[in-house]
């Protein structure tokens, strides 16, 4: 599976923005699915994560009520709707595959693979 983000861009705290992962190459449908951060000269982190089939979902605490992660499986998308940006959301943002096909959801970065190239999410004060 090839993951290819996008949807990034420039946003004053307090907007909103609409992220987009598509899947190309595999069975996409069989993996849950995560989005991940990387702040400026921090580690990667978790974001949210969603199941294979989009009946569960599991989010950082400090994106708790204003992320929602969704799937079009039909579209081989995952979605990341981000309101009330703050600042310290800024980082590049990356989605990743669960290695384990129709696994219960996980957290860790390195449950995750086939990354694909992130996508920078900046929000000015």
């Amino acid at each position: 599976v090839q993951l290819q983000a996008s949807g990034g861009g420039l946003v004053q705290a307090g907007g909103s923005l609409r992220l987009s992962c598509v899947a190309s190459g595999g069975t996409f449908i069989r993996y849950p699915t995560g989005w991940f951060r990387q702040p400026p000269g921090k580690e990667r982190e978790f974001v949210a994560a969603i199941s294979w089939s989009g009946g569960s979902t599991s989010y950082a605490d400090s994106v708790k009520g204003r992320f929602t992660i969704s799937r079009d499986n039909a579209k081989n998308t995952v979605f990341l709707q981000m309101n009330s940006l703050k600042p310290e959301n800024t980082a590049v943002y990356y989605c990743a595959a669960d290695h384990r096909p129709f696994g219960t959801l996980r957290i860790g970065v390195p449950d995750f693979g086939s990354w694909g190239q992130g996508t920078l999410v900046t929000v000015s004060s």
